[in-house]
């Protein structure tokens, strides 16, 4: 992040177009603010444009404007976005679902700074600063022919690859702060410093929803003013191996296998839960939308109990318990 700051630095004041990248929730927009308001055009107008937001039909009319009369509807003339970001910043989220008429048209924009309203005759000039920003491999796009390879040279001139939140976990305790420091200003709320249990769950957590999912649980955290029901994202684990034992003639058991591998699973999620929930299995069993009484037979059935628990080793797989009950021969 250190480095990205240096670049923006760099290119603030140039008008060069920049192209942010970077999977959804990892910042992007909260980057192209920066890059605005560090800029020459940081005194005039920051304007949005959510091209994935706004039907294709649509986002012509908003992003060009249009002249009274150009179609059903239009009474009057109204500006487009483009001019509303004259002396400032053009902003266009999601630049790769841009279709391809759309696309002709900002090319036409990058390479002049001329554009024309729907229904006008005239061109009209525009001084704005252009940055676009993608959660798509753009050059995947231009092999499938879904996007202009010359309107990615000019978008590209200078690009930022935005990290995920798992890239950079030393950050998550400072982004933490900020966001608990800041939602307990809007909810006015006084919600406490998480503890060192959840701050360790966030830094081993995966995010996939990046910065905007921390930032959605720090949000609802103040709101509860609980850590009790707080969801860690974690990492995605593989399927369990299970181990393969032949019977008779070489056969294998494979409903026995499957019935072995659904226990397994139903029981490191009773145990996520329960510890989740400080084993109040009366809310585990509301969290799990089953009945009380169900949860504790699959507690028995599984063999879970906190002293088991607690002498598992970190990171090792609780092995379920066999059901008491004999098995059928047909099984």
């Amino acid at each position: 992040m250190q480095a990205i700051r240096q670049k923006v630095e760099k290119i603030a004041d140039t008008d060069v177009p920049v192209l942010l990248l970077g999977k959804s929730g990892t910042g992007k927009e909260i980057l192209s603010r920066v890059i605005h308001a560090t800029s020459r055009w940081g005194s005039g107008p920051f304007v949005k444009v959510n091209c994935a937001a706004i039907p294709g039909p649509l986002l012509e009319s908003e992003l060009f404007g249009y002249q009274r009369g150009a179609f059903t509807g239009a009474l009057t003339s109204k500006p487009g976005r483009v001019e509303m970001a004259h002396q400032g910043s053009l902003f266009l989220d999601e630049i790769g679902e841009l279709d391809g008429a759309l696309q002709a048209k900002l090319l036409q924009l990058l390479q002049d700074g001329q554009f024309r309203r729907i229904g006008d005759e005239e061109d009209r000039r525009v001084n704005a600063r252009v940055i676009c920003a993608t959660n798509r491999n753009l050059e995947e796009e231009i092999n499938s022919g879904s996007f202009r390879e010359d309107l990615f040279y000019r978008i590209n001139v200078f690009s930022i690859r935005m990290p995920e939140l798992c890239e950079r976990r030393e950050d998550i305790a400072t982004l933490t702060g900020y966001f608990l420091n800041r939602f307990n200003r809007v909810f006015q709320r006084n919600a406490p410093a998480f503890s060192s249990q959840a701050m360790q769950n966030f830094e081993n957590a995966d995010w996939p929803g990046n910065i905007r999912e921390l930032e959605n649980i720090v949000a609802r955290y103040v709101v509860l003013g609980s850590e009790e029901n707080l969801y860690y994202p974690r990492p995605e684990r593989p399927f369990p191996s299970l181990p393969v034992e032949t019977g008779k003639a070489g056969t294998i058991p494979l409903k026995q296998i499957a019935k072995d591998a659904v226990l397994q699973m139903e029981r490191d999620l009773i145990l996520r839960v329960l510890q989740a929930n400080h084993w109040n299995r009366r809310r585990a069993a509301q969290v799990l939308k089953i009945s009380y009484r169900a949860l504790i037979y699959k507690i028995r059935e599984t063999g879970l109990s906190q002293r088991t628990a607690r002498s598992a080793r970190p990171g090792s797989e609780l092995q379920p318990r066999r059901p008491s009950r004999p098995t059928h021969p047909a099984d």
